[in-house]
């Protein structure tokens, strides 16, 4: 059986096909059944003004891909172009292997995946940021 696995800390939120749903108090853990079902943990959110870097960005496209604010088809193309743009900045081996995660969720149409192996760059991201400036 698989699906998306979602544990939720107390009070926690998440959108799911448009309603936002919150935790009660203690800790859970919620199975999604459902195929392509819209879901977006709200911590993980980015506000349209915080996009505003390359991972951001790519991030904020999926973000509406999961939320049910863009259709995954008009964004996939997209995103792979960016994601290969992104592998011309990222040449370590981790930041190559999130990369890769990324691409081939975006191609199986694992979005959360996908936002989730770009996450993981928004640090890095900052990193090189701070030293350019």
């Amino acid at each position: 059986m698989s699906g998306l696995v979602l544990k939720l800390s107390p009070k926690e939120r998440v959108l799911v096909n448009g309603a936002v749903i919150e935790n009660g108090d203690r800790r859970s853990r919620l199975s999604i059944m459902t195929p392509n079902a819209h879901i977006l943990r709200l911590r993980d959110a980015i506000h349209p003004e915080e996009a505003s870097t390359p991972v951001r960005r790519a991030c904020y496209a999926l973000q509406l891909v999961l939320s049910g604010d863009s259709e995954a088809v008009e964004v996939e193309r997209m995103l792979l172009r960016h994601i290969e743009d992104l592998s011309q900045v990222f040449t370590d081996p981790d930041s190559r292997r999130q990369l890769s995660i990324a691409s081939e969720s975006v191609i199986g149409a694992r979005h959360y995946q996908a936002l989730k192996a770009l996450r993981v760059l928004i640090p890095r991201e900052d990193r090189l940021l701070a030293v350019a400036r």
